[in-house]
């Protein structure tokens, strides 16, 4: 199961410019004419839309490998968002934190996983759940 391990929020006080590159990378020789930075990025500004709302939540498990996200990946979970059907969200259910896709179909909710080896939560009247923000990026160390 992708479980949230960490908690930490945005401080937009640390932005730092990267150089970007005018042209893709190519999976095979590149061209030496592509050899200079075209703009700087700032990788805060790139990745959060609203400073304010927005955290980064350090994910452990495997449940979410099918939609990109793997162990140890860092996201990038926007809360000024709303949640809806089909977005990855960041679920308290019954005091728990986890990481899976929203369905909402005709009022019945379920989490669902993105490994075929875990199967969907189906939220009933008895269930505690809250919609903690929306995953709007996922951060990978290689």
């Amino acid at each position: 199961m992708a479980n949230v391990v960490e908690i930490s929020s945005y401080d937009e006080s640390k932005g730092h410019l990267i150089p970007v590159f005018l042209s893709k990378v190519q999976a095979g020789f590149p061209s030496p004419a592509d050899d200079y930075v075209a703009q700087k990025l700032d990788i805060n500004k790139y990745l959060v839309s609203h400073p304010t709302a927005t955290f980064f939540v350090k994910v452990a498990g495997d449940s979410m490998k099918n939609a990109g996200i793997l162990d140890n990946d860092m996201l990038v979970v926007d809360r000024s968002i709303d949640a809806s059907h089909g977005k990855i969200v960041i679920a308290i259910i019954n005091n728990e934190l986890t990481v899976k896709r929203l369905y909402n179909k005709q009022g019945k909710i379920e989490l669902h996983a993105e490994n075929e080896l875990y199967l969907p939560v189906k939220i009933n009247s008895y269930d505690e759940l809250r919609i903690w923000g929306v995953v709007t990026a996922v951060v990978r160390k290689l």
